[in-house]
């Protein structure tokens, strides 16, 4: 069992990248470049030359492509650093869904296909995006409702259907699209300007910093050779858990940073603050809630440590990853809320960052699984289990 004792190799990294989000990134939060969409290209561009000149850019993916080759455990503490900053990881380019795309590329992809799609995606040259989520009736929290379907024609494959919430759809260049194949699900690469494929519409959402929104895009006879399919055919399904355990952990790495952030601004504030002859952490009310935080906080660390160690054994770490997500999901919205409360005034409104943490992590209790539906997954397991354990002792 691992005592979770960091390497000195995790400790440099983290320290450099929490200097480098301190000095580098936050002071550009004000910028007037940092807009509702988050920043805009040239403020992005300025920021990951900061992070390439730190050594911090793109820290996750191999050296070969540019990148540091983190562990799991690595990630887990240098993504956490990076979350402190919301722009942070668009300067690190360790954001979803560009990261998680790259994960999925570098052990699937053919040689080619990384050449093709990962390279400009890990230089920063160009973003990506992954189709799977669909309107009614189609595949969302649910995948076996998947409704985009692929056909055969000689070499090629003909991709029609729709899907929503399609974060990066406005401006990314590369995408993965998962399609409903003769037996099971495929995925396919793809550039987001081949014809077949049309962005209808950004979906405005609360918390919504990303570059290149939330899309909806209609897929109309999208024409895509067959040495564009990503892995094995019918084998998407598969593929699409392989991305999802790291990249659930990896949205509580970054997400947690940004909990840090507004606890520490409460804290200052608390502290500083004074009603009823005396400051504000001085009553209960107050001072118990930043405990409370700080509880929250060392619980989601350890449970994303475990997960990221698990990783790094080589388990798939599936249910581990559900819970993790579930139970940082609405730790860190409760511990961000906390903070939204002791700032008062200050903390519905844009005078701190907290506000804007507040609404970006309501959405990380739906995206990459609503939290009933990992209860619902968890239950179903122990539900499995139990009947596992009653034919043995039959």
């Amino acid at each position: 069992m691992s005592d979770f004792s960091p390497s000195d190799r995790e400790t440099e990294l983290s320290e450099r990248t929490r200097k480098f989000i301190r000095d580098k990134v936050i002071p550009f939060e004000n910028d007037p470049r940092n807009g509702p969409r988050g920043p805009s290209d040239e403020l992005l561009r300025q920021l990951r030359d900061e992070a390439r000149r730190a050594g911090l850019f793109a820290p996750q993916v191999s050296s070969r492509w540019g990148g540091l080759g983190l562990t799991h455990s690595e990630s887990a503490a240098v993504f956490r650093a990076s979350g402190y900053s919301l722009l942070g990881p668009l300067a690190m380019n360790c954001m979803a869904p560009d990261e998680g795309n790259m994960f999925l590329l570098e052990r699937v992809a053919t040689p080619e296909q990384q050449e093709r799609f990962l390279r400009p995606v890990a230089a920063g040259s160009c973003r990506s995006t992954f189709f799977m989520t669909e309107p009614h009736p189609g595949a969302g929290a649910d995948p076996d409702q998947l409704q985009t379907t692929a056909a055969r024609d000689g070499h090629d494959w003909i991709i029609n259907g729709r899907k929503w919430f399609i974060t990066g759809a406005g401006d990314a260049r590369v995408a993965i699209i998962m399609a409903r194949t003769d037996a099971g699900a495929t995925l396919f690469l793809t550039e987001m300007d081949s014809q077949g494929i049309t962005v209808e519409r950004l979906i405005e959402t609360i918390g919504d910093t990303m570059p290149g929104g939330h899309g909806v895009v209609q897929l109309d006879n999208l024409r895509i050779p067959s040495d564009q399919v990503l892995g094995e055919v019918n084998q998407g399904f598969r593929y699409a858990q392989l991305r999802l355990a790291p990249a659930r952990l990896t949205h509580c790495m970054r997400w947690w940073g940004a909990a840090q952030r507004a606890h520490d601004i409460a804290t200052d504030y608390a502290n500083v603050r004074r009603a009823f002859g005396k400051t504000l952490i001085e009553h209960e009310g107050v001072g118990f809630s930043l405990a409370r935080n700080q509880i929250d906080l060392l619980q989601c660390r350890l449970m994303i440590d475990y997960v990221a160690w698990l990783l790094d054994k080589g388990q798939r770490a599936g249910a581990e990853s559900s819970m993790a997500k579930f139970s940082c999901a609405e730790t860190l919205f409760t511990v961000v809320d906390r903070c939204v409360q002791i700032l008062g005034g200050q903390g519905v409104s844009h005078e701190t960052v907290v506000a804007q943490i507040f609404q970006g992590i309501r959405g990380f209790r739906i995206y990459d699984g609503p939290s009933e539906v990992h209860l619902w997954a968890l239950a179903r397991r122990l539900a499995r289990d139990h009947s596992r354990r009653a034919t043995i002792q039959e």
